[in-house]
């Protein structure tokens, strides 16, 4: 069966609109990486936590409005004495053929919007962390700081002088 005209339309921009965020990602990856290699270290990481925070925002807003939107689908369904919304969508409507899986395919949009939301949340963890493990470099002891002592001349040997 072909699909109409519209529906293809619409897959080409949900390609697209796939495809753009794939190459979003990739740029902001490699953005990330050419900052923090120089001097702008704290700058790029700090710009990929606002677009993490930002994109968790518009994410939790679209799962939202996917989850109270469903559900207000339901309870007006529900009202027509079905007995449940993927119920209704096996009942036969008019005109035929207009709601093929519309609650199989809300509710996977909506368990997609949280699985995302979950995902994004972990990105930003990351993100954090990472930005906390940069804040304190590390800095390998050498002789005269406060906590070199005579058993670390003994462990590591005299020859690590660096003053």
């Amino acid at each position: 069966m072909a699909l109409p005209w519209l529906q293809r339309v619409e897959l080409v921009v949900f390609a697209t609109a796939f495809l753009c965020g794939a190459v979003a990602a990739a740029a902001l990856t490699r953005t990330q990486v050419r900052l923090r290699d120089g001097a702008g270290r704290p700058i790029g990481l700090r710009i990929a936590l606002a677009i993490s925070a930002i994109a968790i925002f518009l994410v939790l807003v679209s799962a939202c409005i996917l989850r109270f939107g469903t559900s207000s689908l339901c309870k007006s369904i529900l009202s027509l004495n079905i007995t449940s919304c993927s119920d209704a969508q096996k009942t036969p409507w008019i005109p035929p053929g207009t709601t093929l899986q519309f609650y199989s395919n809300l509710h996977n949009a909506e368990t997609s919007s949280w699985v995302n939301l979950v995902l994004w949340c972990v990105v930003l963890v990351l993100q954090v962390v990472q930005w906390k493990s940069e804040a304190t470099p590390y800095r390998p002891l050498e002789r005269g700081d406060p906590v070199w002592s005579s058993e670390t001349d003994a462990l590591v040997g005299s020859r690590l002088s660096h003053s």
